[in-house]
């Protein structure tokens, strides 16, 4: 199968996994198929799937993650000592972790095509990420605290692990316990790392844009955080502060200047 054929197998399964999908028409060209699979797999719930969809989905996701061009910590600034700054996509980091923004479900973003964080990781790693949280969640019994930190496989992804945490949501004035929730979410997420022995880790700007965390204290909140924890237990771990906007990037550099 070349991928024209493989995106057509994975939307096909999917629509006739649904019932109510079944007749929908699927667009010609590349483009449109492209955001009708994300689409597709976006709202599909945890459950069972076919092993060749899986294999199939695998050989297309890696495909399409490897045109985007993987980044390892050798492509990026050093601006401190072990701490980094890098703008773009996460997913195309290859790092031994990436830290996932989750909300409180942690088994993703089911808005089509969404913009958050949340949604191109799940994307692009597969439907087995979904599962996973799904089976973690399901034997916790409870919804993820804000501040803790869970490891997953990266499955499809150019890193090893996805680390997913969930931030404070601000609703209202930014007060001293969102600032405290905040700063355990980058030191047990440094933990959860060093943990699975991975020697590198990329940070997102957790809580900031829908949780409404102001950027610059966030950013603040962030680099501090992971310093004292370096400072405090010695961890040489590398760690990238990844941004995607402008501001984020001009906040970071002045931080670790």
């Amino acid at each position: 199968m070349d991928q024209d054929e493989r995106r057509m197998y994975l939307i096909e399964y999917l629509l006739q996994e649904q019932s109510g999908y079944a007749k929908m028409k699927i667009p010609a060209d590349r483009s449109g198929q492209r955001t009708l699979l994300r689409s597709l797999m976006n709202v599909r719930l945890p459950g069972d799937i076919s092993e060749e969809f899986l294999r199939i989905q695998d050989e297309y996701l890696q495909e399409v993650n490897a045109e985007k061009g993987p980044v390892s910590v050798a492509d990026m600034e050093e601006l401190c000592p072990d701490l980094y700054l890098w703008k773009g996509d996460i997913t195309r980091l290859k790092t031994d972790a990436i830290v996932n923004a989750a909300n409180s479900g942690m088994t993703g973003c089911y808005q089509p095509c969404h913009s958050c964080i949340d949604n191109c990781i799940h994307t692009y790693a597969g439907v087995q990420l979904r599962n996973r949280c799904a089976k973690i969640m399901q034997e916790q019994g409870y919804e993820e605290p804000v501040g803790r930190a869970k490891v997953t496989p990266a499955y499809n992804l150019p890193c090893t692990y996805v680390i997913h945490t969930v931030g404070p949501v601000v609703q209202g004035s930014l007060t001293q316990e969102h600032e405290r929730l905040l700063a355990s979410c980058y030191t047990n997420c440094l933990a959860a790392a060093d943990e699975n022995g991975a020697a590198s880790v990329a940070f997102c700007c957790i809580s900031t844009g829908v949780f409404m965390f102001p950027n610059r204290r966030a950013a603040q909140i962030a680099v501090s955080a992971v310093k004292d924890y370096k400072e405090r237990t010695g961890s040489r771990i590398k760690v990238i502060f990844n941004v995607f906007k402008d501001t984020d990037e001009e906040i970071y550099r002045a931080l670790l200047s």
